[in-house]
C-alpha cells in the first residue's frame, strides 16, 4: 500500500512544495519565470558555477524522497551556450546509494561502484565535440530515465527508490515526475483511443502544449534512456528527427540475460529516443557467446520440477534461470530474465503459459509464452514473499501464495486470459489468512475450487463474486498433524483429495462433504523386533516424514525425508516400486501418462523413475552451495569444481554429467587444479591442506600440510611438472608432480598477499612453464618469479601506474597471455586492467572502467582474441586485439557473484561458475594472433598455425623460406601443431644435427621418452641393397647381400596329415637380447609347469561348464579382433580365445593352447582365425592354432617357432599366412592356408617388431625393425615362393633407432611408427621416406590407417587421431612437403600403454586394448572411451560372495577390491589402495544387519584392515591390527567381529563397530596364517561355551579350532591338529599352503589339504578326534573349496589343473584352461557357480553335475 499514492504518476515539485522551500532547498541564482513556449511558470537555474546554483530535493542529504517509480520524467530546457548538471541519488535493494549524473560537461561515460556519469549530447553539436554547450535555439526536452534498467545494466544492481535529486545550472525546469508507467509524450489520449495504439499517452498535466495541426516532434525533444534496443547506450543524444510510425516502446522491457554490447549506433536511425554511441570498432559476432548448458538445480528451493504435458521434458529452476530439459536427448532450453533466485514455478495444462516468481526483489512475477520462451508480462504481486504458484488447467487462473510484509499468509488470484493477447494479468481476488499454508492447488474439475494444507489445517477454497473464501476440513484426531503436500484425484468423479503429513499419514478427503473419508498411516520405521522394514498401510509407532505426493489414475507416488520414493496403488495395499535416493526427497511428480515419476532431493538431485522398466535415471546433479573454483582438463575432457557444500566434483565436459564426487565433511575445499596428463585432481582446503585425488582409484592419493591458512589459490604448470599453492597467511608452496607422487620442493613464507578469500586468479604460470606470477608480498605489488627456482625476477608496484590517480591501486587478479606473448594481465581495484610486459615490467596497454566493481576473475583465449572478465554477477567479453577503445559485450544470468571463468581447452566453450556452472558456446571463429602474423625478427623461422577443421592455411612466402632452410633433405618437419590452450608452437627445421646430440632417443616400456632431439638433415640414400631369395635347391645355395644372411628351409616333400601338427625347426642362432621396445611381446614369467596328462571328462558328462572369463590379457600384442560388419568380437585371456557377443554379453571359449596367447589374426573373409602362444618351460615349441570361426573348432595345429610368435598376418587373398617369431626366434615363416604346409622359412639377422601385407596385392610384405624398413616381394615359382627383400634404412634426420609399428595408407603410402615417438611416411613406389613428424613422446606401438585418418597408440597411454588427408599431395611436392598439413584431430588418454587396436573403416569407432588389462570402446565422434572388458592387473588373491549371491568381490596384488555383478559379470564398484597389495577378503554374513548394509573387509600388505560399505561405496573403517601383511580374514557368524591373521602367524580379533582390536592370539606365531574360517555352532557343543566355531591354519601344517562368544569376551581352544611336513619333489621350491575348511554338510568335519607327507585330502572329525576319510590327489593342492549343497569339492593345483571331486564316491574330473597355477577356487553360496583364478584371470564355471 506504500506505493498506491504514487500511482499512476507523481508530480515531485508539487508533492514536496518546491515553491515554499520547506522540504527542498535552493542555492544561488534560482528564480521563477514565465515561459512563452509552455505558457506557464518554470524555474530558472543559472550561474557560472554549476555546483553553486541548484535546486535540491529533499532539503538535506540525510533525508530521502522515497519515490519508488521506475521511470523519472524531467521536463527541462538547457540554457543556450551554457553547461548544466543533473544529479540523481538512487538507493538499491542492498541499501547502497548510487549517484547518477548527466551533464553536457562530461566528455565520456565513466563508472565506479557508486557513481555513473553519462555525457549529454545536445542537439546540433558537431561530431568533433560531442559533449558541449547547447545551441542558441535549444528546445524543451522530456527526459525519460528508466532507473531500474540503468542500475541493472551498468552496475548489475536492483533499484529500490529515488533518494534525492539535484538540478544544477544552467537550465529551465518545469517539473519532475515519477511513475511505473512508460508514457509516450507525442501521443494524446484521444489519438491513442482513435488509432487503438498499444501505448500509454502522456497525462495532460505532464504534456507539452502543441499547436493544432502541428507535430509534437517539431517543437520538442523526447529522450528515453536507456533505449529499447538491446544495446545499452553510454551517452544521451538529442536528435531533431521525426519518429517512425511503429516505433513504440515494448510493453515488457526486454532486460534479459543476453549480451549488451557497447557498439556504434546506426547513422540513419530516425528514432527520437536516446541513441547509442560507442567505439568505432565492435566485437563480432554479436553476440559472441551463447548459453549452451547449465549444471545446477534449485537455488531458492529444490521442490519445483514440472513435467510438460507430453512427458518428454522437465521444467525446473536453476537459481535465476528456468531450464527445460529433454529427458531423452538431454538438450536444454532456457528462460532468461530473472535477476534473482526463482522461488516458484507453475505450468498450465496446455503448456501455453509458464509462471515464475523470484525471491528478490520481492513479489516480482513473470508470465512466459512457453513455446517461444518470451516474457509476456512482468508485474508485482501484493504477496511480499512468493512461496507457491498454481495454474488452472486452462491457464486462465493463476494463484499466488506467500506472506505479506507483516508475515501473514496471503492468497492472490490473477486472471491471465488476456496475457497472451497483449493484455495484463488482473487481480480477481485476494485474501489474508492466519493459518499456515505449505501447499496449494487448483482443482482440475472446477477452476473456481482450490485446496490448501499446512500445519494443523486443510482448507478448501472457492473463488466467487470477486472474493476468495475458505472453509476448514474437520480433521478430528488428526488436527495436530503437519501437512506437507496435497493432490486431487485423477478419477472421473474427481471428488477425492489426498493430503500427506510429516508424521507419515495420508488422508483421503471428500472435498464436497469436507470430511475425512479415510486415514492411512504409511511407512512406519523398522522396529528392533522386525527383521525387515514394514511396508504395510497401517502400523503403530512413529512414521517417516512424507514431503510430497502425486496422484495418477491408478497409482500414488510418495516421497519421504528418508530418501525413499515409493509407488503405491490407490488402495495403499502394498508397495509396487521403491527407489532410494541419496538425500531427503523434496517433491515427486507423476508424468501425465503415469509411466514416470519425477523426483527432486534436497541434495540437489533431479531424476525420474521409469515404471515399466523399473530403472531410475538421474537427470541433474548439482552443488548445493556456491561454486568457488573450477579447473578444466583437455585429454579426457573433464571439469573439476569445488564448492562451499564441502564437495569436489568432476564432470564430463561433453555431457556435463557428474563422474566423481569427493566429500570432505569437516573442511571445505577452496581451490582446485587438474593435472594436464594424469587423472589426478589437486584440491586446496580451508584447513591449509592440499590433497591429490586419483580419479582411477577414486580416493585421496597424497596430502600435504605446509600451509597454516586457508588455500587461496592453486595452479599447475601447463606441462604438469610443477604445482603451486598459496594460502591466506601469505605462504607459497612449490611441489614436484611425478607420475605416481607429488612431493613438496619449496615453501616460502610471507611472499604472497594475505587474503582470507579464495582467489582463483591469485597465481598464474606462463604458457612456457618458466614464469610464476602472483600478488604479493603486499596488495600493491605483483611479483614474477622463476617457476623452477622461485627466484625473484620482477616486482612491479601497481599502485603507482596511474600517476593522476589520488588513490592507491591494489592488484585483484593476474593472468598470463598465451605463448608466444610475454604479457601479464593484472586487474586493479580501480576497475582497470593493465597489460604488463613480463620481461621488463613495462605497461603495454590499459583497459579503463571495465566493471563497476573490481574484476576478480579473468581469462584470455588461446588465440589472444577474446578477453574475459567477471565482476559481481556480470561477465564481459572484450576484443583484446583492438588496441584503442576495445569493444565489449556484457552477459548476465548468474544470481550470485561469478567466482571463476575459464575457456575450455579446445577454446570452443566458456565456463563460468558462481551459483551454478554455466557452459557458453564461443561463436567467434579462431583467428591468428598478432604476434604470429607479424615476425619482428627476420632470422626467426616461420610460424605455422593449426586452424579448426582439417585444413591449413599456408603462406607461400613462408613455404619458400622453409625450402631455403631445409634444403633438399625431403623431411621438412618433425613436430605437428597440436590444438591446445596455448598458441600453436613455432615449428622449425634444423639443417644439421644438434650440437652434442647423437640423433637418437630411447623409450622405456611404459613411460615416455626422456629425451627429444631435432632431426638431422636427410639425404637420399644411394639405393637399398637388393636381397634375392633363391629357391632351396641344395644345402649350399644361400642368398647373400648386405648385412642380412637369409636361409630358407623348404617343407619336405609329402602330404602332411590333416590331424597332425607340423614342427619344422629353423637354423640355430645365437640368443639375442630383448629389444628396447614395448611393442615386442614378452611372455609373463611362470614358475608352474603344465601337467603332462590331463584326463578330460567324456563329452556331455562334464560336471563343469566354463561360463565366463573375466579379464583381458594386456600382455599380448594385437590380440583383439573386431569386425563391425559381422559383429565378430574376440580377444585373449591367458591361454583362452574368448569370443563374446557384444549385445548379450555371452561368451564362447576356444580351448587348446597350454601357454599364454601372444597374438591373433583374422582372415579377410572372416572365416579363419589364427592364434599363437609361447613355448613354455615344458613345451617343445610354439603353438599356432587355426580356428574355424563359424564352427568355433580348431582345424589345424602348426608349430615352427621356438620361443614365441610376435605377429600373424594373412595375405590379401587369404591364401598365405605369415608368422613372425620374436627376438629369441627371429624367423619369418610362410604357410599355405590350402594345405597348412610351410612354404618358406627365413631366418632374420635382427628382431622385427611388426609386419603387414600390402592391401594392393598379395605379393608385398613390409616389416618394421631395427634401423630399417624391409619390404619383401613374394613371387610364385613353381610349387615354391621366392622372396626378394628391399631394405630401406631409416634416414638419420628422423632420429629414430627402431621402427616399431606400421600400416598401409592410401596407395602407395606406408606409415611407420618409431620408438622415439615419430611417424614416418614412406613412398613404396619410390622407396623413400618423404615426411615425418613427432606424433608422441614415447614409443608408438600401434598404427592404423583408413582413408584420410590415422590412429596412433603409444606407451604414454595416449591414443591419437590424425588427419592425414593432405599426405598424398605432400608426396608429390617432394622437398616442399610440410608436416604442418597433418593435424591432430582427437586425443584420449587411457589406463595403460596401447597394445592392440581395431577400428571401423570410417575410423569413428574402435576397440583398444591396454597393458592394464582393459578393453576400451573408443568413439572419436563423441570423444569418449567406454570400458568394455576389465580385470585385475596382477594376481587375484581372493573372491567373496554377497549372501544373496547378487554380487561378488575380488581382491588382488594391484591393491584393488572390485565388486562384480554376478548376473552380467560387469564391474560395479572398485576400491583402490595405492602401493599396497590386497591379500585377503571377506563379505559380511547375512545375519549382519539389513541387506543394504553389507560390508566387505579387506586385508592389505601393510598390516591394515579396511572395511568398505557396499551400498554407500565408501570406506567406513581403517584399522591397523597387524605389523605384518594380512594373509587371511573372516567375519564371525553374527558379523560383529572380524578375525584376521598375518604373515607372522598372529591372529587378531577386532570389532568394526568400535574400531578396536580386542584380542590377539600368538599360538601360530612363526608361520604365516593361510586360512581362517568361521561358522556357527550350538552353545555347549564339543563341551565348550560359545556360539561361534572358527579355525586357523598356518604354513607349518598346524590347524587350531576355537569356540568363542565375542560379546562375552570368551574364546576357548577346541582342538589342535599337527601334521608332518609334505614330501616335495625336487622340482618344487616351496611348500604347498595349509588348507582347511568346515564341511558344509557336516560342520563337525574338517577337510584338510596340504597337510601331511602325501598329496591328499583328509577329513577329520571333531567329535571322534580322528581322521575318518582320505582322498588321494595327483598333486599337492594349492586351493580348496567345498560345495555348500552337494558333497563335492573343488581343488586347484600348481600344475594348472582344476579337479572336481565327489566326496562320497571319490570320483573326480579334471579341467584345463588355466595358463598358471590355480591359486584360488571358490563355490558360490548356491553352489551353482564355481570361481577359479590363475594369476589375474578369473574363470567362472557353471556346476552342472556331481
Amino acid at each position: 500500500m506504500a506505493r498506491v499514492w504514487q500511482h499512476p504518476f507523481l508530480n515531485v515539485f508539487r508533492q514536496f512544495k518546491v515553491d515554499e522551500w520547506k522540504r527542498s532547498t535552493k542555492e544561488g541564482d534560482v528564480a521563477t519565470v514565465m515561459d512563452k513556449t509552455l505558457k506557464c511558470t518554470v524555474y530558472r537555474i543559472r550561474g557560472t558555477v554549476s555546483a553553486s546554483n541548484y535546486i535540491q530535493l529533499p532539503k538535506t542529504s540525510s533525508q530521502s524522497l522515497g519515490l519508488t517509480g521506475r521511470y523519472l520524467y524531467l521536463l527541462f530546457r538547457p540554457l543556450s551556450t551554457k553547461h548544466f548538471v543533473i544529479h540523481l541519488d538512487l538507493s538499491t535493494e542492498e541499501s547502497q546509494v548510487i549517484r547518477v549524473s548527466l551533464s553536457n560537461l562530461f566528455k565520456e561515460f565513466k563508472s565506479t561502484a557508486t557513481w555513473l556519469q553519462f555525457p549529454f549530447i545536445c542537439e546540433g553539436t558537431t561530431r568533433k565535440d560531442l559533449a558541449g554547450v547547447p545551441p542558441p535555439a535549444a528546445r524543451w526536452t522530456c527526459l525519460q530515465l528508466d532507473l531500474h534498467a540503468i542500475l541493472l545494466v551498468y552496475l548489475n544492481r536492483r533499484y529500490n527508490h529515488l533518494k534525492g535529486v539535484r538540478l544544477c545550472a544552467s537550465l529551465l525546469v518545469r517539473s519532475l515526475y515519477t511513475s511505473d508507467l512508460c508514457f509516450d509524450p507525442a501521443v494524446t489520449a484521444a489519438e491513442a483511443r482513435r488509432a487503438k495504439l498499444p501505448v500509454t499517452p502522456m497525462p495532460r498535466e505532464m504534456a507539452f502544449p502543441v499547436p493544432k495541426g502541428e507535430n509534437w516532434h517539431d517543437h520538442y525533444i523526447h529522450i528515453r534512456f536507456p533505449s529499447d534496443s538491446p544495446a545499452a547506450p553510454s551517452k544521451l543524444v538529442q536528435r531533431n528527427c521525426s519518429p517512425p510510425e511503429a516505433d513504440f516502446p515494448r510493453h515488457v522491457p526486454q532486460l534479459l540475460a543476453r549480451p549488451v554490447p557497447f557498439r556504434k549506433s546506426r547513422q540513419d536511425s530516425v528514432s527520437p529516443v536516446a541513441q547509442v554511441r560507442g567505439p568505432a570498432a565492435s566485437l563480432l559476432p554479436d553476440p559472441v557467446l551463447r548459453l549452451k548448458r547449465v549444471i545446477g538445480f534449485g537455488g531458492h528451493s529444490t521442490k519445483w520440477a514440472l513435467w510438460t504435458k507430453d512427458g518428454t521434458a522437465v521444467v525446473y529452476p536453476c537459481h535465476a534461470v528456468i531450464v527445460v530439459l529433454c529427458v531423452d536427448t538431454r538438450e536444454q532450453r532456457f528462460f532468461l530474465g530473472h535477476t534473482d533466485k526463482i522461488s516458484a514455478l507453475a505450468l498450465d495444462g496446455s503448456n501455453s503459459l509458464l509462471a515464475s516468481a523470484q525471491a528478490r526483489p520481492h513479489s516480482m512475477l513473470r508470465l512466459w509464452d512457453f513455446q517461444t520462451r518470451s516474457c509476456l508480462s512482468l508485474f508485482r504481486s501484493p504477496v511480499h514473499t512468493v512461496c507457491s504458484l498454481s495454474f488452472s488447467d486452462s491457464g486462465t487462473l493463476l494463484c499466488c501464495i506467500g506472506k505479506d510484509r507483516h508475515g501473514k499468509m496471503m492468497v492472490v488470484a490473477w486472471g491471465t486470459d488476456q496475457v497472451g493477447q497483449g493484455g495484463e494479468a488482473v487481480i480477481l481476488a485476494k485474501a489474508n489468512t492466519d493459518v499456515d499454508i505449505q501447499a496449494f492447488e487448483i482443482a482440475l474439475f472446477n477452476e473456481t475450487r482450490m485446496a490448501s494444507c499446512g500445519r494443523g489445517n486443510v482448507r478448501l477454497w472457492r473463488l466467487r463474486g470477486g472474493g476468495l473464501c475458505s472453509c476448514p476440513v474437520d480433521l478430528g484426531e488428526h488436527h495436530a498433524l503437519e501437512f506437507t503436500d496435497l493432490a486431487f484425484g485423477k478419477a472421473q468423479d474427481g471428488r477425492m483429495l489426498y493430503v500427506c503429513s510429516r508424521s507419515g499419514h495420508i488422508l483421503e478427503i471428500d472435498h464436497q462433504r469436507m470430511a475425512v473419508r479415510c486415514a492411512r498411516y504409511l511407512l512406519p520405521v523398522e522396529t528392533p523386533s522386525s527383521p525387515l522394514p514394514q511396508k504395510q498401510a497401517f502400523s503403530p509407532g512413529p512414521g517417516i516424514a512424507i514431503s510430497s505426493l502425486s496422484i495418477s489414475q491408478a497409482e500414488c507416488a510418495v516421497g519421504s525425508e528418508d530418501g525413499c520414493l515409493r509407488l503405491w496403488p490407490l488402495d495403499f495395499s502394498l508397495v509396487l516400486l521403491e527407489a532410494e535416493h541419496e538425500g531427503p526427497i523434496s517433491s515427486v511428480r507423476l508424468s501425465p501418462d503415469g509411466l514416470r515419476v519425477l523426483s527432486t532431493t534436497s541434495s540437489g538431485h533431479l531424476g525420474f523413475l521409469d515404471i515399466p522398466s523399473r530403472e531410475y535415471n538421474v537427470l541433474v546433479r548439482s552443488h548445493t552451495a556456491p561454486v568457488l573454483a573450477l579447473a578444466a582438463e583437455c585429454s579426457r575432457g573433464q571439469l573439476a569444481t569445488v564448492s562451499q557444500d564441502h564437495t569436489v566434483r568432476v564432470w564430463d565436459l561433453a555431457t556435463l554429467q557428474q563422474l566423481y564426487d569427493f566429500t570432505s565433511p569437516e573442511e571445505a575445499p577452496c581451490a582446485v587444479a587438474f593435472h594436464p596428463t594424469q587423472p589426478v585432481v589437486f584440491c586446496g582446503f580451508g584447513s591449509g591442506a592440499v590433497r591429490s585425488f586419483g580419479l582411477e582409484a577414486t580416493r585421496v592419493l597424497e596430502e600435504h600440510r605446509c600451509h597454516q591458512g586457508a588455500i587461496a589459490s592453486l595452479v599447475i604448470s601447463p606441462d604438469g611438472s610443477l604445482l603451486f599453492s598459496a594460502c591466506s597467511q601469505g605462504t607459497l608452496a612449490q611441489y614436484h608432480c611425478a607420475a605416481t607422487s607429488c612431493r613438496v620442493l619449496r615453501v616460502a613464507a610471507n611472499v604472497v598477499c594475505r587474503d582470507a578469500l579464495p582467489r582463483p586468479n591469485a597465481l598464474a604460470v606462463s604458457a612456457d612453464n618458466h614464469l610464476l606470477a602472483f600478488m604479493g608480498p603486499f596488495k600493491y605489488t605483483v611479483t614474477i618469479m622463476d617457476a623452477a627456482s622461485l627466484d625473484d625476477l620482477l616486482r612491479i608496484d601497481v599502485s603507482a601506474l596511474d600517476l593522476a590517480s589520488s588513490g592507491l591501486d591494489s592488484a585483484e587478479a593476474v593472468c598470463f597471455s598465451p605463448a608466444p606473448r610475454s604479457h601479464l594481465l593484472v586487474s586493479l581495484s580501480s576497475n582497470k586492467l593493465v597489460v604488463l610486459d613480463a620481461t621488463s615490467g613495462r605497461m603495454v596497454r590499459e583497459f579503463c572502467d571495465m566493471h563497476p566493481v573490481a574484476c576478480s576473475a579473468l581469462a584470455l583465449s588461446g588465440d589472444a582474441r577474446l578477453l574475459l572478465t567477471a565482476a559481481d554477477r556480470a561477465i564481459k567479453v572484450w576484443d583484446y586485439l583492438t588496441q584503442s577503445s576495445p569493444s565489449c559485450q556484457v552477459y548476465i544470468g548468474h544470481s550470485e557473484p561469478v567466482q571463476a571463468v575459464a575457456f575450455t581447452p579446445d577454446q570452443r566453450h566458456l565456463l563460468s561458475v558462481g551459483d551454478a556452472i554455466f557452459l557458453w558456446d564461443v561463436l567467434a571463429p579462431p583467428e591468428r594472433s598478432p604476434l604470429e602474423s607479424v615476425q619482428s625478427s627476420p632470422g626467426l623461422p616461420p610460424t605455422s598455425e593449426a586452424v579448426s577443421g582439417r585444413t591449413a592455411v599456408e603462406d607461400p612466402n613462408a613455404r619458400q623460406q622453409e625450402d631455403v632452410l631445409s634444403g633438399t633433405n625431403g623431411l621438412p618437419r618433425c613436430q605437428v601443431p597440436v590444438p591446445s590452450q596455448a598458441a600453436p608452437p613455432q615449428l622449425s627445421i634444423c639443417a644439421g644435427p644438434l650440437e652434442g646430440g647423437d640423433g637418437t632417443s630411447s623409450a622405456s616400456d611404459e613411460g615416455p621418452s626422456e629425451e627429444s632431439h631435432s632431426p638431422e638433415g636427410l639425404c637420399r640414400a644411394p639405393g637399398p641393397p637388393l636381397l634375392v631369395q633363391k629357391e632351396a635347391c641344395g644345402a649350399g645355395d644361400r642368398a647373400t647381400g648386405g648385412p642380412w644372411d637369409l636361409s630358407v628351409l623348404p617343407h619336405p616333400h609329402g602330404q602332411p596329415s590333416k590331424q597332425g601338427s607340423w614342427s619344422i625347426r629353423g637354423a640355430r642362432t645365437q640368443p639375442t637380447a630383448r629389444p628396447d621396445a614395448y611393442r615386442h611381446f614378452t611372455a609373463r614369467y611362470k614358475a608352474s609347469l603344465m601337467a603332462q596328462t590331463v584326463s578330460s571328462p567324456p563329452a556331455g558328462a562334464e560336471w563343469l561348464h566354463l561360463k565366463a572369463v573375466v579379464g583381458y590379457n594386456g600382455n599380448g600384442r594385437a590380440n583383439v579382433i573386431w569386425r563391425p560388419d559381422t559383429g565378430f568380437f574376440a580377444y585373449t585371456c591367458g591361454c583362452l580365445v574368448v569370443v563374446e557377443d557384444l549385445h548379450s554379453g555371452s561368451q564362447q571359449h576356444w580351448l587348446g593352447h597350454s601357454e599364454e596367447i601372444s597374438t591373433l589374426a583374422l582372415s579377410h573373409n572372416a572365416q579363419v582365425l589364427a592364434s599363437a602362444s609361447g613355448s613354455g618351460a615344458a613345451a617343445s615349441g610354439c603353438q599356432i592354432r587355426i580356428w574355424d570361426v563359424p564352427g568355433g573348432s580348431c582345424q589345424q595345429l602348426l608349430s615352427h617357432h621356438r620361443t614365441a610368435v610376435q605377429a600373424l598376418a594373412f595375405s590379401r587373398d587369404d591364401r598365405l599366412l605369415v608368422t613372425l617369431g620374436d627376438y629369441g626366434d627371429r624367423t619369418l615363416a610362410l604357410w599355405s592356408m590350402a594345405t597348412y604346409e610351410l612354404v618358406s622359412s627365413t631366418h632374420l639377422p635382427e628382431p622385427v617388431h611388426d609386419m603387414a601385407f600390402s592391401p594392393w596385392g598379395a605379393g608385398e610384405l613390409a616389416c618394421a625393425g631395427q634401423g630399417a624398413l624391409t619390404v619383401w616381394l613374394l613371387q610364385q615359382r613353381g610349387p615354391g615362393i621366392s622372396l626378394q627383400a628391399h631394405r630401406e634404412p631409416i634416414p638419420e634426420s628422423v632420429g629414430a633407432g627402431e621402427l616399431t609399428s606400421l600400416c598401409y595408407g592410401a596407395e602407395p603410402l606406408l606409415y611407420c611408427g618409431s620408438n622415439a615417438g615419430q611417424v614416418c611416411v614412406w613412398d613404396t613406389s619410390a622407396s623413400r621416406c618423404f615426411l615425418a613428424w613427432e606424433a608422441d613422446d614415447g614409443e608408438i606401438g600401434v598404427l592404423l590407417c583408413s582413408g584420410s585418418r590415422l590412429v596412433s597408440g603409444s606407451n604414454t597411454r595416449r591414443l591419437r587421431l590424425w588427419a592425414v588427408g593432405a599426405v598424398p599431395e605432400l608426396r608429390r611436392r617432394g622437398s616442399g612437403a610440410r608436416s604442418s598439413s597433418v593435424f591432430l584431430e582427437r586425443e584420449l588418454t587411457l589406463d595403460g600403454a596401447i597394445v592392440s587396436a581395431v577400428f571401423h573403416d570410417s575410423m569413428d569407432m574402435g576397440v583398444v586394448g591396454t597393458t592394464a588389462g582393459t578393453l576400451w570402446y573408443v568413439s572419436w565422434a563423441e570423444g569418449t572411451s567406454t570400458r568394455l572388458i576389465s580385470g585385475h592387473r596382477s594376481k587375484v588373491n581372493e573372491v567373496a560372495f554377497s549372501p544373496c549371491e547378487s554380487h561378488c568381490a575380488t581382491c588382488g596384488d594391484d591393491g584393488s577390491v572390485r565388486v562384480w555383478s554376478l548376473s552380467s559379470m560387469e564391474l560395479v564398484i572398485q576400491f583402490q589402495v595405492l602401493n599396497q597389495s590386497c591379500l585377503c577378503l571377506a563379505w559380511s554374513p547375512p545375519s549382519c544387519g539389513r541387506p543394504e548394509q553389507q560390508h566387505v573387509a579387506a586385508g592389505y600388505s601393510d598390516g591394515t584392515l579396511r572395511v568398505f560399505h557396499i551400498s554407500r561405496i565408501s570406506m567406513e573403517l581403517k584399522m591397523h591390527p597387524h605389523r605384518a601383511a594380512l594373509t587371511a580374514i573372516a567375519f564371525s557368524a553374527d558379523g560383529q567381529t572380524i578375525i584376521s591373521g598375518d604373515k607372522d602367524g598372529l591372529v587378531a580379533v577386532s570389532q568394526p563397530c568400535t574400531g578396536l582390536t580386542v584380542r590377539t592370539l600368538s599360538d601360530h606365531q612363526g608361520a604365516p596364517i593361510s586360512t581362517i574360517q568361521s561358522t556357527s555352532k550350538e552353545n555347549g557343543a564339543f563341551g565348550v561355551e560359545g556360539t561361534d566355531l572358527w579355525l586357523a591354519a598356518s604354513g607349518d601344517q598346524r590347524v587350531s579350532i576355537w569356540a568363542s562368544n565375542w560379546l562375552r569376551d570368551c574364546c576357548e581352544l577346541v582342538d589342535w591338529l599337527s601334521f608332518p611336513a609334505p614330501i616335495l619333489r625336487e622340482a618344487s621350491d616351496c611348500s604347498p599352503p595349509s588348507l582347511a575348511a568346515f564341511c558344509p554338510w557336516d560342520r563337525t568335519l574338517l577337510a584338510c589339504a596340504g597337510l601331511g607327507p602325501h598329496p591328499q585330502v583328509v577329513f577329520y572329525s571333531l567329535c571322534q578326534k580322528q581322521v575318518v576319510k582320505k582322498i588321494p590327489l595327483p598333486f599337492f593342492a594349492v586351493s580348496l573349496s567345498l560345495s555348500p549343497r552337494a558333497h563335492s569339492m573343488a581343488i586347484g593345483f600348481a600344475e594348472r589343473v582344476l579337479r572336481l571331486v565327489d566326496c562320497v564316491s571319490g570320483a573326480a574330473q579334471d579341467f584345463a584352461g588355466h595358463d598358471d597355477w590355480v591359486q584360488l577356487c571358490r563355490f558360490a553360496p548356491s553352489a551353482s557357480l564355481l570361481f577359479t583364478a590363475a594369476h589375474n584371470e578369473i574363470l567362472v564355471w557353471e556346476v552342472t553335475g556331481c
